[in-house]
């Protein structure tokens, strides 16, 4: 088991979806969110059967930034009652999960490094430079 999980979501428009994803990739509550639409979510409220076009939320992040990640979540979102349901990374490619757990560490010293270091993506390899 790693210290990783996905976190699912929905949102009632891309705009919105787009809108909480950046957010909590910008936050480093979540190392990557993938949006998927459209989706169609058939569900009970207020007494009622609603059907709705959604977008799905897939927020990949630790454990530990679960509590964190679900109240900003709540912030962010329109719905009264937003969906938040945590599934565990039980295992994964080892580069990946390096990654994800870079992504979302929140210490001064890596925003900091993040301000001046280059973006890399997760794929992209440091060459070195020859000396002289």
């Amino acid at each position: 088991m790693t210290s990783a999980v996905v976190v699912l979501s929905t949102a009632g428009s891309p705009d919105e979806a787009e809108r909480i994803a950046t957010a909590l990739v910008e936050e480093r509550l979540a190392a990557c969110v993938n949006l998927l639409a459209p989706l169609v979510s058939i569900y009970r409220w207020q007494g009622a059967i609603e059907r709705a076009s959604e977008v799905l939320l897939v927020i990949k992040t630790r454990k530990r930034l679960v509590g964190s990640l679900v109240a900003r979540l709540g912030e962010l979102h329109s719905y009264d009652v937003p969906e938040a349901i945590v599934l565990p990374i039980v295992a994964g490619a080892r580069p990946y999960l390096a990654w994800l757990m870079d992504e979302t560490t929140t210490s001064i010293r890596r925003r900091v490094s993040r301000v001046t270091a280059p973006r890399l993506s997760p794929r992209t390899r440091l060459r070195r430079r020859p000396k002289g």
